[in-house]
């Protein structure tokens, strides 16, 4: 059996990757980040997710991003922008996933996994840089080169397997393999019953979703 770590924001994307990871057989350990994220529920979502689809552990991490600020989504003092205004928009992280791969790398060391799964999506979303095929490739490299496994010829494989689907095809995806979306957490701005604003980014997104895969939206609005 394929061990893997599998990134669980408690969102629609990372919920289907982790799906998808159990349904080829892997044994799943799941991780989340509380980076000082105002939308904290989502951190009660990914426990919840990684219970009901049978992940092997789940644990939680705090990394204090938020401490440094530069973001929407970690400085409340910065708006979350409800109509997109071209570019790199202010809920990007500064250098989270980076982060975040690379204490998954450390844990897949530590528990002999051979995978690391990372729900990132390049075709429906907000533009972030750290989502990109590329910038999978470039940490694959790095993985390789950083860890024992790399040395000694065995590297762990960095696996996005919704990088190229659009938000319709990873719904479709997770309705197959029995994902309960309406215990997923998208919303930047969600409150701490997790019910979604319904009009950032993160919303449009999975509601457009939604209704491209001609699937009744669960999502809970406030």
């Amino acid at each position: 059996m394929s061990r893997s770590v599998v990134l669980l924001s408690g969102g629609l994307d990372s919920a289907t990757a982790l799906a998808m990871a159990i349904a080829r057989g892997d044994e799943c350990h799941t991780l989340a980040f509380d980076y000082g994220q105002r939308h904290r529920a989502e951190l009660s979502a990914a426990r919840r997710v990684s219970v009901a689809l049978g992940a092997a552990g789940h644990r939680e991490l705090r990394v204090a991003l938020g401490e440094l600020g530069g973001s929407a989504l970690t400085d409340r003092r910065v708006a979350v922008p409800e109509h997109s205004s071209g570019g790199i928009p202010v809920t990007y992280v500064p250098a989270r996933n980076t982060v975040f791969l690379s204490l998954a790398l450390a844990l897949a060391e530590v528990i002999d996994a051979h995978k690391i799964v990372i729900g990132v999506n390049a075709v429906d979303y907000s533009g972030y840089p750290d989502c990109r095929p590329e910038y999978i490739a470039a940490f694959q490299s790095l993985a390789r080169l950083a860890t024992k496994r790399g040395v000694e010829g065995q590297p762990l494989t960095i696996d996005a397997p919704l990088v190229t689907l659009s938000k319709a095809d990873i719904i479709r995806r997770g309705r197959e393999l029995g994902v309960d979306y309406s215990s997923t957490v998208s919303c930047y701005q969600a409150d701490e019953q997790g019910r979604a604003c319904g009009h950032c980014d993160s919303c449009r997104l999975r509601r457009e979703g939604f209704a491209a895969a001609a699937v009744p939206d669960p999502t809970r609005y406030r």
